[in-house]
């Protein structure tokens, strides 16, 4: 039975995409396969030219990786969805198919270091000219059109202080530049977010963090239309090979079956944090959509529905003070990864956007006292008693 976008997103995200094979398993098959046999000559010919649909070749037809494709399209809103090695690669393939030598693109300066890393140091090899704004400034993005802009690209919320970017009005302005408007949706996933709604061309995954959820496994994936993203971004990948791993895939499938839950129980326990930690003494300032102070509550409680499982704060007292409270954590997990059912905590500066310039990076209000957690599925009393270990030796 193949399911559309009349279900709901929870039914989605459990049944979509897949058709039961001959062998009538209940759970998702994979195919670890690198080609597939034709019945004869003339079917390898009509594979290989597109007359006839079907595998072809396990770098950019597979059957695991499709089903995947297909359902998270469906919960996106959108017509295609092309699966990718990494997150960073499904931001490579968009740029790479869609943009050429000359092509300007106007980009939120509060994106993930690595992607600033991308623009700067190799895209711009290939003469694509980046101009970084404020991610909630309107104006700026106005002003830094171009007559050659071909596209905006952002995250929303962003990491790692989740700034909300107003997507409609982005929208209405990246349509009157005739440039598309790119939205790395990796924090709130469909469940939360769907920028497809809101005007948005394109959506950018890394499949990763939430969709997966369990820390499991590398990937991406680029969701929009079938003349971009079906035909375009799936033509550089074909050539190009930045190419999903089955089982990854099968993995990400897996993860896409309880997201709603997971999104659900990780805003529970952010909220519980961000609010505990914006009484806390040691605390200068929490980030997270969900408390009333955030500068963009107003516009994440009408462009979400939930403020999701990240969130940031700054300690008092420097880089010092917030290594102390990351060092005295037991339970918590010192890594940069996100999205996972264990709970994170890094220091961004020194890790996630430490390819970044210093200048740009406190421009995008990266300190050196900024501690940024994800927030997982343990117990709320836990978490803050954890991290209680070393906000509360702090004497203020």
């Amino acid at each position: 039975m193949k399911l559309d976008q009349n279900y709901d997103i929870e039914t989605l995200a459990v049944r979509a995409g897949y058709t039961q094979t001959a062998e009538q398993e209940n759970s998702e098959a994979i195919f670890p396969t690198s080609s597939f046999r034709y019945h004869s000559a003339q079917q390898a010919a009509d594979r290989f030219s597109g007359a006839e649909e079907g595998n072809v070749y396990s770098r950019f037809t597979n059957p695991t990786v499709r089903a995947f494709e297909e359902r998270l399209a469906l919960m996106e809103g959108g017509e295609a969805c092309v699966g990718t090695a990494s997150g960073m690669s499904a931001i490579l393939s968009t740029f790479m198919a869609l943009c050429e030598s000359g092509d300007h693109i106007i980009s939120s300066q509060s994106i993930f270091g690595t992607t600033k890393v991308l623009f700067n140091k190799y895209l711009a090899k290939f003469g694509l000219e980046v101009t970084f704004v404020s991610q909630t400034d309107v104006a700026e993005w106005q002003a830094a059109i171009q007559p050659n802009t071909k596209a905006f690209f952002l995250e929303s919320p962003s990491n790692p202080l989740t700034e909300v970017a107003d997507i409609k009005a982005l929208s209405v302005l990246s349509k009157s530049a005739n440039a598309y408007l790119i939205v790395d949706n990796c924090f709130c996933t469909p469940v939360l977010q769907r920028p497809l709604a809101l005007g948005a061309d394109i959506i950018i995954h890394s499949a990763t963090k939430f969709l997966d959820g369990q820390g499991r496994a590398i990937g991406g994936a680029v969701v929009g239309s079938n003349e971009v993203v079906g035909e375009e971004i799936r033509g550089f990948m074909r050539t190009a090979g930045p190419t999903m791993s089955t089982f990854n895939a099968w993995i990400f499938l897996k993860g896409l079956e309880t997201l709603s839950v997971r999104m659900e129980a990780h805003c529970i326990r952010a909220q519980a944090l961000a609010e505990w930690l914006d009484t806390h003494p040691a605390v200068e300032t929490v980030f997270y959509p969900g408390l009333t102070n955030h500068p963009q509550y107003e516009l994440a409680n009408v462009q979400q529905t939930g403020a999701g499982g990240l969130l940031s704060f700054r300690v008092k007292g420097g880089q010092e003070n917030a290594w102390k409270v990351i060092d005295a954590t037991e339970m918590l997990s010192i890594t940069a990864n996100l999205g996972d059912a264990k709970t994170s905590i890094t220091h961004p500066a020194t890790t996630t956007h430490c390819r970044v310039e210093p200048e740009a990076r406190l421009k995008a209000g990266i300190t050196d006292n900024l501690v940024r957690v994800s927030v997982g599925l343990e117990s709320v009393r836990d978490i803050k008693a954890d991290l209680a270990r070393g906000l509360d030796s702090l004497a203020f």
